[in-house]
């Protein structure tokens, strides 16, 4: 136990003095994401911009901050937390390290709104066709 709190020490005093070493990358798909961070206050893009540096420098990352969508393979949540209010944004893997970023929104039920997951998963199936015809995101 004490071992895995020194090493997360250890890599949390890395990325705050600077020295970060990357294990994936976090892309916009589209506009989706770009239209919804306009949305934002600045307070909530750097928390979002906190847990996207986490995202992209762990490892493993803890459901609190990525999470699978349950009954859709492949779909995942980025959630966050701030000033009271809650956010998701959802995303998908691909090639292993690539975080490929979708549509977000401001949560205000306890359940995800199943528009906003249809949405999400109609965005995912878009990008991986437009993926396999060679147009680049």
């Amino acid at each position: 136990m004490f071992t895995n709190q020194l090493s997360l020490y250890n890599q949390n005093l890395r990325i705050m003095s600077g020295e970060r070493k990357y294990v994936r990358q976090v892309v916009a798909y589209a506009n989706y994401f770009k239209d919804f961070k306009k949305t934002l206050s600045k307070e909530t893009l750097q928390k979002i911009y906190q847990i996207f540096i986490y995202i992209m420098t762990q490892e493993q990352v803890p459901v609190k901050f990525l999470k699978a969508i349950t009954g859709v393979a492949g779909l995942y949540e980025i959630r966050v937390e701030e000033g009271g209010n809650i956010y998701r944004i959802f995303c998908c893997m691909d090639e292993g390290c690539l975080v490929i970023l979708f549509n977000g929104f401001q949560k205000k039920t306890q359940k995800t709104p199943p528009g906003e997951i249809e949405r999400a998963k109609r965005i995912m199936n878009e990008y991986f066709t437009q993926k396999k015809k060679g147009v680049s995101i």
